[in-house]
């Protein structure tokens, strides 16, 4: 069966890793923790194990556990009777309740009261919730899959989140990669968002030029989709022509490509490590079309010690991937397979 993506897109690795463990853990009932920096689309993926799921016609309910205020959050999740407390004038289903046979989604569960968190507990365990102000216990037939931003490892040692909880929401973890890791996800999802807003403002399609598509490459997005989504929508207002230049992207992209671009200086890197990149690029050239692995001969015909030859195949491959993708990092680290991070360390090394 095809994987429901519920609107995700994304061609990139890190994502195709994502989809992969989703397909898995989708069709059982086990609890997912949902971890990601803020703006990567953590709902939109919970909703795609929800789609999924054996729960998918059941409902789906989230609360954002962080924009309600503590006291009422459990009146929320829990419901009430009548009479529980004040302006409480008829008995209310919390969403566990409204939940049950679904998912619930408990979005920024890190925000969440420790006096709560004991409560979430009980249902994880019990499979059963009390109202506020009442006396019985409800059974409910939950999946919950919790997600935040925060590192909730960090919380439990600081004592804002209870150990035992965390356990119990971790079964599945399930990371959503930021923006600056996904490669050419950026301009698939730059042209999607533009496309889209072009259409319902009726005007024109807007094309990206050569130079604006490796600028919005190197830029690394903190605030991640949501980011890179209001900024199309922003480009479809105020863009005048039917490109998008570079000229139309604000001082905050330009100045941090600028600051963070290496890719002259990696152009001009020293003579030594083009020449040896060169020989090792003759002496290991197949001979015919079939792959051949260098082996311990080549080595000594270059004089050259294991490290100094791995590290000069290294480079060699790595400038072949900022070439390909036009001198954008994140993209010629989606080529090799590495994460952003990775990449840009290897980079700085190659500069000491």
């Amino acid at each position: 069966m095809e994987l429901n993506t519920s609107g995700i897109i994304g061609q990139s690795t890190t994502l195709a890793g994502v989809f992969k463990t989703l397909s898995k853990v989708a069709p059982t009932d086990s609890t997912v923790l949902v971890t990601g920096e803020s703006g990567t689309g953590k709902e939109l993926l919970v909703r795609a194990l929800h789609a999924n799921s054996n729960r998918a016609n059941k409902p789906f309910v989230p609360i954002n556990c962080g924009a309600i205020p503590k006291e009422l959050l459990e009146s929320e999740l829990f419901g009430h009777e009548k009479g529980a407390f004040t302006h409480a004038i008829r008995s209310r289903a919390g969403r566990f309740e409204l939940a049950d046979g679904g998912t619930i989604f408990l979005d920024e569960i890190g925000e969440m009261d420790l006096s709560l968190q004991v409560k979430i507990l009980r249902v994880l365990q019990e499979k059963e919730i009390e109202r506020v102000g009442g006396s019985g216990i409800k059974k409910v037939d939950v999946r919950i899959v919790a997600a935040t931003n925060r590192d909730l490892e960090n919380e439990v040692k600081a004592g804002h989140f209870r150990e035992d909880l965390y356990y119990r929401l971790n079964v599945i973890p399930l990371h959503l990669p930021p923006l600056r890791e996904r490669g050419g996800d950026v301009i698939l999802l730059a042209r999607h968002f533009l496309t889209k807003f072009c259409e319902k403002k009726g005007r024109t399609p807007l094309d990206l030029a050569p130079k604006t598509v490796r600028i919005l490459q190197a830029y690394s997005w903190p605030g991640n989709v949501r980011e890179l989504e209001n900024f199309m929508e922003r480009l479809s207002i105020l863009t005048d022509g039917n490109v998008v230049t570079p000229d139309d992207l604000p001082d905050k992209i330009l100045n941090q490509v600028a600051d963070q671009d290496l890719t002259e200086d990696l152009a001009q890197a020293p003579a030594e490590e083009v020449v040896e990149t060169a020989i090792v690029s003759q002496a290991s050239a197949p001979q015919s079309t079939e792959f051949r692995w260098p082996d311990l001969t080549d080595l000594e015909k270059l004089g050259l010690s294991l490290k100094d030859f791995l590290d000069t195949v290294e480079t060699r491959i790595i400038d072949q991937a900022l070439q390909k993708a036009s001198g954008a990092k994140n993209q010629a680290a989606e080529l090799l397979g590495l994460k952003r991070t990775t990449f840009i360390e290897k980079l700085k090394k190659r500069q000491q």
